[in-house]
């Protein structure tokens, strides 16, 4: 269950996910540095909108993908808070896949695995990359890439994965529909 696991917050402090019981959960990978970068503006409204009705955002920024999360977790909350006014908390940066991958990311893939990605101009550019590199990419629950979202249900349940193609208004209706 998502409560048994927890995550290290930007600030160095362990963040038990049993403290969102309750709570609708949009776990969200991240980088300062991508094409869907500019995602953190509709990201920081759900927060603002929905926050007070019981939606938490887990940022865990990520550079496993292109580099695009470079600089240090202060650096990356600096960018957030200057360029897009985040006022969500952030994570420290983490690997969503591989040896070194969050439990948090093992649990979720195993619940929610890749189903392919939305219509969006970078649809055919991210498959072509990905197949280029691994025939059987696309039958593997990995994170693809950045601002892969996970929405989590009050109860704990894993209920939706949105790829960073996915549209925003495609998440808020879910996260709205469990609010």
């Amino acid at each position: 269950m998502i409560y048994d696991y927890s995550v290290t917050t930007g600030k160095g402090e362990t963040l038990n996910l049993s403290d969102y019981r309750g709570k609708v959960i949009l776990v969200v990978n991240t980088a300062t540095g991508c094409g869907f970068t500019p995602q953190y503006a509709p990201i920081e409204q759900l927060y603002r909108d929905y926050h007070e009705r019981g939606l938490e955002i887990l940022d865990i920024p990520c550079n496993q993908f292109g580099g695009q999360a470079p600089g240090t977790d202060e650096e990356i909350h600096e960018f957030c808070t200057m360029h897009f006014n985040t006022t969500f908390p952030q994570m420290k940066k983490a690997d969503v896949n591989g040896a070194d991958e969050l439990p948090l990311y093992t649990f979720l893939k195993a619940q929610k695995g890749f189903a392919g990605f939305d219509e969006h101009p970078y649809k055919a550019l991210l498959e072509n990359m990905f197949a280029q590199a691994d025939p059987d990419w696309d039958k593997k629950a990995d994170i693809k890439w950045n601002f892969t979202k996970f929405v989590i249900d009050r109860e704990g349940n894993v209920v939706a994965r949105f790829e960073p193609t996915a549209d925003m208004a495609a998440v808020e209706a879910c996260v709205k529909a469990l609010l």
